[in-house]
């Protein structure tokens, strides 16, 4: 499924946006909803910090490993919308945590599609495409 770049709810951000394999951005999830921007895509922007491009399918190793480096995916916090991760979940993962994930043996597995270009700044393409859940 392809994000809707022509869609009014566009910002700043909106432009066509291209995966790690150089074809369109797709969407990688809504339930949960994920994405610096929350609108289910791993896009990014310059207010985008963190570099949320790499979307996941989370583990419990990697939810642990994330807990161990002080940021607790699973517990729920209602007050910010977040309904807590669990295995199984896709997420639009910061680049730089997922490149820590892959050093300590711990990265998740990738859907490639719904990854942004901008996370080979962090992650090289060989890599994701060992962790690529999407290649045939």
């Amino acid at each position: 499924m392809l994000r809707d770049d022509q869609d009014s709810g566009g910002g700043p951000h909106r432009r066509t946006s291209r995966n790690v394999l150089g074809e369109p951005l797709q969407l990688c999830s809504i339930r949960p909803m994920t994405g610096f921007y929350r609108d289910g895509c791993c896009d990014t922007g310059p207010e985008d910090n963190g570099s949320h491009t790499v979307c996941v399918v989370v583990t419990a190793a990697f939810l642990d490993f994330s807990v161990s480096r002080g940021n607790d995916l699973s517990t729920p916090l209602p007050e910010f919308g977040f309904p807590g991760l669990k295995p199984g979940d896709r997420w639009c993962l910061c680049a730089p945590r997922w490149q820590e994930a892959f050093q300590a043996s711990r990265a998740p597995r990738v859907v490639l599609r719904a990854t942004h270009e901008g996370a080979l700044t962090h992650c090289s393409l060989a890599d994701l495409k060992r962790f690529a859940v999407d290649l045939a």
